[in-house]
């Protein structure tokens, strides 16, 4: 399955369905290129919703590290939803997931940015 990224928004906030492989030389440049064309276009809340990723490899765990990293460095929120077990499980291994925050739906996940929890 190739990667495939689609927008929508809850109200201030960009919500990127991801879709497929999160792998070198597809999926996570294509997702890198997403975020950044949300950021330029002035979103500064963005949800990744993984729940249709199949695999992610070491790039795109990159590339989620480096999309938070830029999100906090100009004010901006880059969170988590859906996550399938098996991404869990490299966050875990690469301790990313003490950094990114990762919530188990959607609602759960908007309503972190209205009140500015943490980690559900």
């Amino acid at each position: 399955m190739s990667f495939e990224a689609s927008v929508r928004y809850s109200g201030d906030i960009a919500i990127l369905d991801l879709t497929g492989r999160i792998v070198l030389n597809d999926g996570s440049a294509k997702m890198r290129e997403a975020i950044t064309k949300l950021r330029d276009q002035g979103a500064s809340k963005i949800l990744l919703n993984l729940a249709d990723v199949s695999f992610m490899d070491s790039s795109g765990l990159g590339e989620l590290a480096s999309a938070y990293a830029a999100a906090q460095k100009t004010g901006g929120q880059l969170k988590l939803m859906n996550i399938p077990i098996r991404i869990v499980d490299l966050l875990r291994i690469t301790k990313l997931d003490t950094v990114l925050t990762a919530y188990p739906s959607e609602p759960a996940a908007l309503e972190s940015f209205s009140t500015g929890a943490a980690s559900a």
